[in-house]
């Protein structure tokens, strides 16, 4: 077997190229927090609509008791 010539030959660089590998060491990234609101604008104003018409269905109730 050591007269078997081998298919590949090893190839070294003449001079320092420099770094043939770079670790990169990962970090934290902060960023500012992103607050949502608890209840959106839609559900807000639709909450006022049944407030509001739970009233009128209460003052309406009230005004036939009257009678």
């Amino acid at each position: 077997m050591a007269e078997m010539k081998s298919m590949f030959r090893e190839v070294l660089p003449k001079q320092d190229i420099g770094q043939l590998s770079v670790e990169d060491v990962t970090t934290m990234v902060l960023c500012k927090p992103k607050l949502l609101p608890l209840k959106s604008l839609t559900l807000e104003k639709l909450e006022k609509m049944q407030q509001a018409a739970q009233d009128t269905i209460r003052q309406q109730e009230m005004a036939e008791k009257e009678q």
